[in-house]
C-alpha cells in the first residue's frame, strides 16, 4: 500500500508529482525561455509519431488492441443511438465544417488528430442560452463491431442549466472526440458512462471551454470494455470560472481503464476541484489515473485541488496514480494533490464483521462506502441506482469466486 497526500497553499516540492514554480524550458536553440514547454497539440496526425510505448503519453497503455487505431482507416463499425430530450435542445448531425467543429478541441495525441480528420460528421446537442433544463438529455450510443469515428459537441449557452448523459454501450473499436462548450454564468453537467461489452476498445479525448462565471461538472464512469483510455482537458475562457472533475471506474480481469487528466488554469481567480475513485479485482485487472494541472503566471487567485484513490480488491491487480501539480505563480488561493493505493482496510471488517456483519456484505458495505462519494455528486438518481447496482453485481461475482476458493485482498 503506498499513499501520497499533499495540501498546499505556497509552492512546495512533493514526492507525489513535480510542483514547479519559476520553471524554465529552453528553446531550439538552448535559450531560456523562463516558463515549462508548451504541451503539443496539432490537427495533422502525422505531427505524432506512431506510439510505441516508450512515450511519456502512452507508456501505460496496452497498445496492442488500440494497433487498428494507429493509422487513418475507412469505418467497419459504426457508433448509432438516439437522443432524448426536453422541449428546446437541439441536437442531430453537423458538418464537421461547421465553426463549431474543432472550437475548443486541439489534439494532443495522434488517435485524436486522426479521428479529427476521419470522421465524417459531428453529432451535436444544443442548449439555448438561458434555457434550465428539469430533466437531463440523454444520449444513448451502441457500438457495432469493427472500426468507427466519433465526434461530438455539447454546446451550453450563456446562464443556460443543464445536464447531459452521453451512455455507451455495445462493442466497437473507438477513436472519439468530445467538445465541451459552457457559456458565461452556464452550470453545465456532462456524464460519461463507458459500460461496453468486454471487448470494446476506447480512446476518447474530452475538451472542455469553462466561460466567465460558469461552471462545469464532468463525470466520467467506466465499468466495462476491454481497453478504455479517457483524456479530458478543461481550459478557462474567462475569470471566475469553475471545474468539478469526478471519475469512478471498476476494472475486472483483463480490463484497462485509464484516465488522463489536463486542467490548464489561464484565467484569474478560477477554481478547479478532482476527485477519481477505481477498484480493481481479478488477474491483469488493471486501472491509470494521471492528473496534470497547470497554473499559468496570469492565473492568480486559482484554487485547485485534485485527488484519487484507489481499492485493490484481488491479487493479481495493479493501480498506477501520477498526480502532477505545475505553478508559475505564488499568488494563488489554494493548491494541493492527494494519491492512494490500497486494500481492504483490515480494521474497518473487523469492526463490521464483530457486530455480527458476515464478511461478504462487509466487504459489500466497504466498497459501497468507497464509491458513494463519487456516486452521490452525480445529480441524477437513476444513474445512481444503476452504478450502485452494477457495483453490488461485480461484488456478487467476486464474493462467489472467493467462496469457491478465489483470493480476496
Amino acid at each position: 500500500m503506498t499513499a501520497t497526500d499533499t495540501a498546499l497553499t505556497q509552492p512546495t516540492a512533493t514526492a507525489g508529482g513535480p510542483m514547479l514554480v519559476g520553471a524554465h524550458a529552453h528553446g531550439p536553440d538552448g535559450a531560456r525561455t523562463g516558463a515549462p514547454p508548451e504541451r503539443f497539440t496539432s490537427t495533422d496526425p502525422d505531427a505524432f509519431p506512431v506510439p510505441t510505448g516508450r512515450e511519456e503519453e502512452w507508456r501505460f497503455t496496452p497498445l496492442r488492441p488500440l494497433r487498428p487505431l494507429f493509422q487513418p482507416f475507412t469505418a467497419t463499425g459504426a457508433l448509432s443511438g438516439e437522443v432524448v430530450a426536453p422541449d428546446g435542445v437541439e441536437h442531430g448531425p453537423l458538418s464537421m465544417r461547421d465553426a463549431l467543429v474543432g472550437r475548443v478541441l486541439s489534439p494532443a495525441d495522434r488517435v485524436s488528430a486522426l479521428a479529427l480528420r476521419g470522421s465524417d460528421h459531428a453529432l451535436t446537442v444544443r442548449v439555448a442560452a438561458g434555457a434550465t433544463l428539469d430533466e437531463p438529455i440523454v444520449m444513448r450510443l451502441v457500438g457495432e463491431v469493427g472500426t468507427s469515428y466519433s465526434h461530438l459537441v455539447v454546446d451550453a449557452g450563456a446562464n443556460a442549466r443543464a445536464t447531459i448523459v452521453v451512455d455507451y454501450t455495445g462493442s466497437v473499436t473507438l477513436a472519439e472526440n468530445v467538445e465541451i462548450i459552457v457559456g458565461a454564468g452556464a452550470v453545465l453537467d456532462v456524464i460519461s458512462v463507458h459500460d461496453w461489452a468486454q471487448d470494446a476498445v476506447q480512446v476518447a479525448t474530452h475538451t472542455a471551454l469553462v466561460g466567465t462565471d460558469a461552471t462545469l461538472r464532468h463525470a466520467s464512469v467506466t465499468l466495462g470494455g476491454r481497453v478504455v483510455r479517457i483524456a479530458p482537458t478543461v481550459r478557462f475562457g474567462g475569470s471566475g470560472g469553475h471545474a468539478e472533475l469526478l471519475g469512478l471506474s471498476f476494472a475486472g480481469a483483463g480490463q484497462h481503464q485509464e484516465s488522463r487528466l489536463y486542467v490548464d488554469h489561464n484565467q484569474p481567480d478560477c477554481t478547479s476541484d478532482v476527485l477519481y475513485k477505481n477498484a480493481l479485482q481479478g488477474e491483469g485487472a488493471r486501472t491509470v489515473w494521471i492528473g496534470d494541472v497547470r497554473i499559468r503566471p496570469g492565473a492568480t487567485g486559482t484554487k485547485t485541488f485534485e485527488m484519487n484513490r484507489n481499492l485493490v480488491l484481488t491479487d493479481g491487480a495493479r493501480a498506477d496514480s501520477v498526480p502532477n501539480l505545475e505553478i508559475e505563480t505564488g499568488e494563488i488561493a489554494g493548491a494541493g494533490h492527494a494519491s492512494a493505493t490500497g486494500r481492504f482496510d483490515d480494521l474497518q471488517l473487523f469492526y463490521l464483521e464483530s457486530r455480527g456483519i458476515p464478511e461478504d456484505v462487509a466487504r459489500r458495505l466497504v466498497v459501497r462506502g468507497f464509491f458513494a462519494e463519487v456516486v452521490q455528486r452525480i445529480n441524477v438518481p437513476a444513474l445512481q441506482d444503476r452504478l450502485m447496482t452494477s457495483i453490488e453485481a461485480r461484488l456478487g461475482a467476486l464474493d462467489g469466486d472467493t467462496r469457491a476458493g478465489g483470493d480476496a485482498a
